[in-house]
């Protein structure tokens, strides 16, 4: 089956239209008529090989919804019809100690939406800036928002999960401090989770531009990083520090926020390394530096049906096809509140 989609042909190549094949759905299969599908910060590393193997073309996008348009005779839980979404994973083994865990995005054998190895053709996956998908039902989750907030929906497949892992690991809520480092795609809807799970929520900006803007989005206070002054009057006093910044900076002067026993958790991906931290200021305190990826299928569950329950999307702009290689250098800039979805339907314009 072919369908019209977006992506590059080189990493030194602008994304342009594309007619790409989809299997045919098998007996669990469900296929699936993308709607939207959001922009994340990786589909940009991946697609510019800024990140290693990537296989071209490639058709980035791991936050997509949509509805359902036709499943195999095994397929017990979804039908025609059906709000879903599809997020980062679209496969893994289904028998280790992760996946029977329901951590599957920690799974050896895990397969990405777009740039993995899979038998259809061309022999890796490609993603969501397409018209359709065909998914496995083990991978596809259930969309209970109102259909008008469908766009909005996309980005809680990549940014929500992303930070609501940590936040639930870490049980972040009622009487817990927790801190959300850079006001992005990810800080955002990092944000609003730790709010709504009734945390008392500190945002960290390098930009007083964005004060009030992290207020709106439920931080109780707001931190300009660059000043010595308001850091100092956070030390030894954070229980979770979600830090999404995807650029190298100075570990130390976050960690020294952390009460004993705190923890930071990396989740966003530099293409460099960040500076190495001063041992000293985790032995101290017996603090944890650490690092969270995205979420298993269950979890990825929870955390919709928990936005659903409490009225939370992503703050998105809505664009084109052919806006797609200027929002990406957009995004470069941050010039964006707080994440691109494209309109899949003008795929084929």
């Amino acid at each position: 089956m072919q369908f019209f989609a977006y992506g590059a042909r080189a990493g030194d190549k602008p994304l342009e239209s594309l007619r790409i094949n989809r299997r045919t759905p098998g007996v669990e299969d469900i296929q699936i008529e993308i709607a939207y599908c959001g922009i994340c910060h990786s589909d940009l590393h991946q697609v510019r090989a800024e990140w290693e193997g990537t296989q071209f073309p490639c058709v980035p996008g791991h936050e997509i919804v949509g509805r359902v348009a036709t499943v195999g005779s095994q397929v017990t839980d979804f039908s025609p019809g059906d709000l879903v979404g599809v997020g980062c994973i679209v496969d893994s083994c289904k028998h280790c100690d992760e996946c029977e865990a329901g951590l599957e995005n920690y799974c050896d054998g895990m397969i990405g939406t777009y740039n993995f190895p899979t038998p259809d053709a061309p022999g890796w996956t490609l993603g969501g800036y397409s018209q359709a998908i065909v998914v496995h039902q083990r991978y596809v989750l259930r969309i209970r928002h109102p259909e008008a907030q469908l766009a909005a929906v996309a980005p809680l497949l990549c940014a929500g999960i992303t930070t609501w892992s940590p936040l639930r690991h870490w049980q972040a809520g009622p009487g817990k401090k927790v801190g959300i480092v850079g006001i992005g795609g990810l800080g955002h809807m990092g944000i609003k989770l730790a709010h709504a799970l009734g945390a008392h929520v500190v945002a960290f900006t390098t930009s007083e531009s964005k004060r009030e803007a992290a207020k709106a989005l439920g931080a109780d206070e707001v931190v300009i990083s660059s000043d010595a002054q308001q850091m100092a009057a956070h030390l030894k006093s954070i229980d979770l520090i979600i830090n999404t910044v995807a650029a190298p900076h100075d570990l130390d002067a976050l960690l020294v926020l952390l009460k004993r026993d705190g923890a930071m958790v990396l989740v966003g991906a530099p293409a460099l390394p960040h500076p190495s931290p001063n041992v000293f200021n985790l032995i101290m305190k017996r603090r944890t530096l650490t690092g969270s990826m995205i979420g298993g299928i269950p979890e990825t569950q929870e955390m919709l049906d928990f936005c659903a329950e409490h009225s939370i999307v992503s703050d998105i702009e809505l664009i084109r096809a052919e806006q797609i290689n200027d929002a990406y250098e957009r995004m470069l800039k941050g010039d964006v509140k707080y994440r691109f979805v494209i309109d899949n339907a003008t795929l084929a314009d």
